[in-house]
Parts: structure tokens; C-alpha cells; sequence
């Protein structure tokens, strides 16, 4: 039997709001030229404590002005782990992303368990920066960690309130490990948390949207199918409602229903789903052969009695063959054995194979450009995998 590999190729398109700030430059002595300062102005604390004031300020989403008195509060109280995070909290919204890491670094490094401190970094590595594999890594192991923390001792049998004194920041750190755990392929943790969240709060939307998020990543597509119904009248998620719902449908055969949702997508959301590139199939393998044929000698010697095959999207039993199954999103497949594993299939069939999915990979980029650079970056892992190498080991070479 062959077995799928779980390190399968399943990086879907990446919906990023920002752009990462460049690399911290070399510093160097200050001259006219790169000597550019823009001073905060004088915290207005209006008679208030600074880090007070900048909690109001923040509240009233006056951010400059949050950021003054929070930079103020923490030159005069440095050891106050408070005075940090709201530094962090305003220079996350004014997109100061570098900054807001270590001030939510330095307030952790002075309160490990501060609670505060733990939901800022989670939210920022969650939820605002793109994401990459360590980026979602950091998210999850801050917002678990203060999960467990805030969670402690919370009962469903009084009032969370009352049971636990921390269980409003509980039910937010629920809802940002529910997001990142989904983000780093821990889908059925991600729906153990949302449950935890809408065992507290019913109908909880964020909650709602992250356990049917999960359902669908577990391939559980009639229980997906039916929470993603339930959120095409919240206006905030509608667009990924419809989007997840056309994927779906796609996957009964009904295509014309199926597009309907996608287009509503596309239209509710065009920054986080755009028209797919989608090359009819005998142009897509003519693609996806003239990039095999450009692989290095060495490689080729590797494929010989391996066929490469393009498909449109991923089969169930090709997902579901391992626990945890596979994403629906998965890009492409290796399956069988590495080569330092004899294999001998019963039915004399090529007991190794790759296929690339054509829709999945049409619908991660936004130009035909991208589309052939994506196919080879998804070949090329999954010949890794051919050859033994995990995830990890991927990634590490710039291939997830």
C-alpha cells in the first residue's frame, strides 16, 4: 500500500494585511543625511499617571498620543511590564512592527507570565504579521502559554467571573491560539480551543469561524460545510464563508454553485481572493513538463519510474490516509516511501508518484509568473520528500 506523505506541500495562498519591515541596517555613525528624527511629542496626561493615560488614549484609538505616554511610562517606571505592552499595543497600530516585538519582548523578559504581555506578542505573531512558519510558531506558543496561565482553574459549573478572575483574558487568548494553532496545521487543538471559547461565550463569531476553519482543514466537510453556512450573514467572515463554501461544493460536483460562491468572494473580499489563474489542463502539464525537464541530471536520475502527474484537486483518500489527514489546500503530493526505502507494490504499479493540483496552485497566485514559480517551488518539494527530507528541512532551504 502507499503510504502519503504527511509532510505534503500544503502551503495555501497566505492573506497578508502588511508588508514586513526591511532588516535593521548597519548602524552607523549619525551624519546630516541619516540623522532623521521625529521626536514623539510631550505626553498630555491631562493629570493622569502616563501609563494610565495611555491606556485611555489607547481606548479612544488615539494612538501618537498613547504612544507618548506609554514611551513616558516606561523611562520613568523601566521595570513596569505594563509600560511596555501598551508601547507595544500603539506601535502595533501605528504598524511599527520591529518596535512593537521588542517592546512586547523586553515586557516579557521582565514578567514572563504577565498575561497582558503574553496576549499583545500572540495577537502580533497570530494575527497582524505575515505569516511564516516561525512567525505562526511564536503565535501559538504565546498564546498557548497564556491560555494555560489564564485558563487555570476556570470551572463551567460557577461563573467563569467569579471562578476565575482572569477569564476575560482567558476567552481572548482562546480565540488567538484557536487562529494561530489552525495557521501551523494543528487543526484539531485549534477546535478543541474554539470549543473551549464557545462553551463560554455562544456564537462566539470569532470562535465560530476558527472551529469551522478547522473542520475543514480535518476534511470533516459536512460539519464545515454547515458552520460556514452559519457565517454568511456575519459581515466581517461572509467573504471567507463563501470562499470555503465554493471549495467545498467544488468537491461534490457542483461546479456552477460552487463558482457562485467564489465570485462572491472575490467580490466581498478581493484583497484576500482574487480571480485564480487557472491554465486548462494540457497547458498546465505542458508547464509543469517543461519544468521537469530543466531539473539538474542528478535529479532526474532520482524521478526515473516516478511519474509526475498534475490533478485538479487533492482526493479524499489521499488526504484522509494519515491522522492528522492532509489540508484540502495542499498544493502537491509525494507519495510512497523516500528512496532509501525498497518498495515492491503487489499490483507491479509505480509504488512512488507526485502530482501537483492544478486549482489549488491557480487559486495561491495572482499571475501566470507566480503560477510557474509556485509549480517548481511545490516540485521541488516534493522531490525533497523523494529524497527523505521533512518539512523542516525544506523550509530551511526557502522550499515550503
Amino acid at each position: 500500500m502507499n503510504v502519503v506523505d504527511a509532510g505534503a506541500c500544503v502551503c495555501a495562498p497566505v492573506i497578508a494585511t502588511v508588508s514586513k519591515l526591511p532588516p535593521k541596517p548597519v548602524r552607523t555613525e549619525p551624519t546630516s543625511e541619516s540623522h532623521d528624527v521625529h521626536p514623539l511629542a510631550v505626553c498630555d496626561a491631562k493629570g493622569q499617571d502616563p501609563l494610565l493615560a495611555a491606556q485611555t488614549f489607547a481606548d479612544e484609538g488615539k494612538w501618537e498620543a498613547a504612544l507618548s505616554c506609554a514611551a513616558q511610562s516606561a523611562a520613568i517606571m523601566p521595570s513596569e511590564p505594563l509600560a511596555h505592552v501598551e508601547r507595544g499595543r500603539a506601535l502595533v497600530a501605528l504598524e511599527r512592527f520591529e518596535e512593537a516585538k521588542l517592546a512586547y519582548a523586553r515586557a516579557l523578559a521582565q514578567e514572563p507570565d504577565s498575561l497582558e504581555a503574553l496576549l499583545g506578542a500572540a495577537h502580533l505573531y497570530a494575527v497582524v504579521l505575515p505569516s511564516t512558519r516561525e512567525v505562526d510558531e511564536l503565535g501559538v506558543l504565546y498564546a498557548m502559554r497564556g491560555f494555560a496561565i489564564a485558563a487555570e482553574g476556570d470551572s463551567e459549573l460557577v461563573p467563569s467571573a467569579i471562578a476565575n478572575p482572569n477569564a476575560d483574558l482567558a476567552i481572548e487568548l482562546g480565540r488567538v491560539s484557536a487562529m494561530a494553532l489552525n495557521d501551523v496545521g494543528r487543526s484539531q487543538e485549534a477546535i478543541d480551543q474554539a470549543n473551549w471559547v464557545l462553551a463560554r461565550v455562544k456564537d462566539d463569531p470569532e470562535a465560530s469561524f476558527e472551529r469551522a476553519v478547522g473542520l475543514f482543514e480535518r476534511c470533516e466537510f459536512d460539519q464545515a460545510k454547515t458552520a460556514f453556512q452559519r457565517l454568511l450573514g456575519d459581515k466581517t467572515r461572509a467573504g471567507h464563508a463563501h470562499f470555503h463554501l465554493g471549495l467545498l461544493l467544488e468537491r461534490e460536483g457542483k461546479s456552477a454553485e460552487a463558482e457562485k460562491h467564489l465570485t462572491r468572494a472575490q467580490k466581498l473580499a478581493p484583497e484576500q481572493f482574487w480571480a485564480p489563474v487557472m491554465l486548462p489542463m494540457p497547458e498546465f502539464e505542458k508547464e509543469l513538463n517543461g519544468l521537469i525537464a530543466a531539473l539538474d541530471p542528478e535529479v532526474q536520475r532520482d524521478l526515473k519510474g516516478v511519474p509526475i502527474t498534475a490533478e485538479d484537486i487533492p482526493d479524499v483518500a489521499d488526504l484522509t490516509i494519515g491522522d492528522p489527514p492532509l489540508s484540502p489546500t495542499i498544493l502537491g503530493l509525494f507519495r510512497g516511501p523516500p528512496l532509501q526505502t525498497a518498495c515492491t507494490p503487489d499490483d507491479g504499479s509505480p509504488c512512488r508518484s507526485v502530482v501537483l493540483y492544478r486549482k489549488n496552485l491557480g487559486r495561491a497566485v495572482k499571475t501566470r509568473e507566480e503560477l510557474v514559480h509556485q509549480m517548481r517551488v511545490t516540485l521541488l518539494h516534493e522531490i525533497g520528500h523523494l529524497r527523505g527530507e521533512d518539512d523542516g528541512e525544506l523550509a530551511a532551504r526557502g522550499l515550503e
